[in-house]
Order: structure tokens, then sequence, then C-alpha cells
């Protein structure tokens, strides 16, 4: 379907030009929000007639975008969510969640406002573009956890995610402060040294192993 648009829509095009999109977008998003007319002869006729009235009408939404902006930009929604060991939710966080989540602080948002590619389906700290106007966009922060403990520490900066695994790797005191890098000036003579080191630990733990194995006698 042909519209022309009565606003700057992203990646669509500019006020007052006129494009082609799938005929669903148009009837479900573009014309019931006012954002587009059908192109034919009469819109055309009226849009070019009505063109100032339309920018002033623009314009007043968008300042009305812009003091809600002020308020919106920066806010935090946590979603508590169940998930495994790694971070990983049994479900997910749609667009859907958000906007309700969003609504219960006093931010009534439309689904398509809410820029989510895909659902979010994992535990962290998620950056989110919200489109209030097609020359305002605020970013807002969905905290996923398991729980509001976890929400505070993730706030705070952990991540929660790292030990994807079920593991750390482990360091132990007696190597903790050597640097082989730093011992040996020769980049060559430091990753020899460190396959050596490596080696020897290997064969100390076989020998302990066959101690271990052989009879006392």
């Amino acid at each position: 379907m042909q519209v022309i648009l009565l606003e700057r829509i992203l990646k669509l095009g500019q006020m007052g030009d006129v494009v082609t999109v799938k005929d669903g977008f148009a009837r479900n998003y573009l014309l019931p929000q006012g954002k587009a007319l059908r192109a034919n002869k009469a819109n055309l006729a009226r849009f070019e007639a009505e063109r100032v009235q339309i920018e002033a009408k623009n314009l007043e939404r968008q300042k009305e975008a812009e003091a809600i902006h002020e308020k919106l930009n920066g806010t935090q929604y946590v979603m508590v969510r169940s998930a495994g060991e790694t971070g990983q939710l049994y479900g997910s966080v749609s667009t859907r969640d958000i906007a309700e989540s969003m609504e219960e602080q006093g931010f009534k948002v439309a689904r398509n406002q809410i820029l989510l590619q895909n659902p979010i389906k994992v535990i962290g700290m998620h950056e989110i573009d919200i489109q209030l106007h097609s020359e305002v966009f605020s970013k807002i922060m969905i905290n996923v956890a398991r729980s509001e403990d976890e929400a505070e520490r993730q706030a705070a900066g952990e991540d929660l995610t790292a030990r994807e695994g079920g593991f750390e790797r482990e360091t132990y005191p007696e190597d903790a402060d050597i640097d082989l890098e730093e011992i040996f000036e020769n980049p060559d003579e430091a990753e020899l040294a460190a396959d050596e080191a490596e080696e020897s630990a290997a064969e100390a733990e076989v020998a302990e192993e066959e101690a271990e194995e052989k009879p006392a006698s």
C-alpha cells in the first residue's frame, strides 16, 4: 500500500513522502495512529492544503514527547524471572511485559514504541530504546533477575552470568603474583617457561598418584 507520511518515520521517510509499505503495517499502525494517509489524489491535495497545520501539530507532539523524555529517560524496571544457573531464562521478557511494567510506574507507551528486536532471554541489565516521537528517543534499563536481591546486585554492577559453566579459574597462592613475561625479556622464553611449568606440574601429579597406588613396604 502507498501512503503519505504525516511525520518522519524511522527507516521509511520524512513528512510528506509517499512510500510503499505492507498493508498490515499501514492498517494496524500508520493509519490508525494518524502517522500517514492513503496515497491518492484527494489525500495528496488535502496534505498540501493542511501542511502548515500538520507541521504545527507534529511540533506540538514533539514538545510533549520531550517533556515525557525528561522524566522517562534513564528509568529502570526490574523483571523477576525464573532462570537457570547460567542466567538463561526459562521464558522471556517481551515488549508486552515492558509496557506493563512501565505503565505501573506511570508511563503509558504502545508496544511498538519499545524498540526491542527480540525478546530478552537472559538475566542482566538490558538497555532499551523507547520511541516517544519520530524525533525523540528515550533509553530505559530493564533489570532482569531471579530475585529482588539479584536485581540490586546487578544494578550495583555485578555480573551474575559470569559463572557460566559452573566453575571459575582457580588461582594458586604460590604462583598468583608471578608474571613470566616480566621475568623473561624474550616472549618466546616466557612461553617456553610456562610450558615447562605445566609439564612439571603434570609430572608431579602423576608421580603423586603412583606413590599413592604403590603398596607400603
